[in-house]
């Protein structure tokens, strides 16, 4: 009895601290966007020279990129042109394709805070206009890199404030600039803000609830790695998207699994996630996140800290980072780390 008050006690220091001094008031329940695209309903009446065409929601990425294959240019700029946001979010369509239909998309909403999302060089994976909006960019040649890297970022990040002004190598399009300007030109980075994210502190950051759905979306995205026969990828997974990461895990074929400002991730240590991945683990002197508590009760927290010594990661050098978001900062140790394992390097 005396050792559960003492886990309770924990658990209240959690959610203290996790929903600071405002308390869980000062997060929003967030409803997370699944399933398939807009548009998918006309997508399915249509066809393609008399052929079905693949369903969002049951389709694998494979499946996808087979079908792709057997049109020709003329057949997959017209489907694009009239169905823009399923083509542009289909996993395994072709990489440039994707981009032309985004474009579209964007431009067809009509509204100024997409507006940049369509400027001429942007090459936009995916875009979803759904609730507060999810958007993927690309950094570099995906169809030609040698390698791969994909940043999974954490709360308040959505297709609404991605090309808002912030601190520099911050944010999903920031860091993804910098990795990809400390990798170099034979690697692709892609800023993947594919799911729902908690907005601010409160049960959602604190809970797995929207990470387990983001988990499905980041595999699947993977899958479509794959079906377009890019590199098997790495995974950047900061703050909550270390958690998402973490279900993930299992699930995707990535060669590294890098998190960092992680709170937890959902496993007692790296062999509990059962992945074949390497596991890599970075938190800075000043990180609030080494504030919050390392539970996992009803729900609620995120388990063991992916730092530990008992986690069994690998530890990435962070002892100039500064704060919570500093991880990327040129010069910075973490950085540098990173730009070797995304290169393949550090095996």
């Amino acid at each position: 009895m005396r050792r559960f008050g003492r886990t309770l006690v924990t658990v209240s220091l959690a959610v203290a601290v996790v929903g600071g001094t405002a308390g869980w008031a000062s997060g929003d329940s967030q409803h997370a966007v699944t399933g398939p695209p807009p548009g998918t309903a006309a997508w399915r009446a249509d066809t393609a020279s008399g052929r079905p065409l693949p369903d969002p929601a049951s389709a694998s990425p494979h499946d996808a990129a087979r079908f792709f294959a057997g049109l020709d240019d003329a057949e997959r700029r017209e489907l694009a042109g009239r169905h823009p946001l399923v083509v542009g979010n289909l996993d395994g369509a072709p990489v440039t394709l994707r981009y032309e239909a985004n474009r579209l998309a964007v431009l067809a909403t009509g509204e100024a805070r997409y507006a940049s999302l369509a400027s001429p060089g942007r090459q936009i994976l995916a875009f979803d206009p759904r609730g507060r909006g999810q958007v993927v960019e690309v950094f570099g040649d995906l169809e030609r890199a040698a390698h791969v890297s994909v940043i999974v970022p954490g709360s308040d990040s959505d297709a609404t404030t991605y090309d808002a002004k912030r601190a520099p190598n911050t944010g999903p399009a920031g860091m993804a600039r910098s990795l990809h300007a400390a990798a170099g030109e034979n690697t692709a980075v892609v800023a993947w803000t594919g799911y729902t994210t908690p907005v601010g502190v409160g049960l959602d950051a604190a809970s797995g609830r929207l990470a387990k759905a983001g988990a499905d979306r980041l595999a699947r995205f993977t899958a479509g790695l794959d079906a377009i026969g890019a590199p098997d990828p790495v995974l950047f997974c900061h703050s909550y998207g270390s958690v998402v990461g973490g279900l993930a895990a299992r699930h995707t074929d990535a060669t590294d699994i890098v998190v960092f400002g992680s709170p937890g991730m959902r496993a007692d240590n790296a062999a509990g996630l059962h992945t074949g991945a390497r596991v890599w683990a970075a938190r800075g002197p000043s990180d609030w996140i080494a504030e919050v508590p390392n539970v996992q009760l009803a729900g609620i927290g995120h388990g063991a800290d992916p730092t530990s010594a008992a986690f069994g990661a690998r530890k990435v050098p962070a002892a100039d980072v500064q704060g919570h978001t500093g991880y990327l900062a040129p010069g910075s140790q973490s950085l540098a780390a990173f730009a070797a394992i995304a290169r393949g390097e550090v095996r």
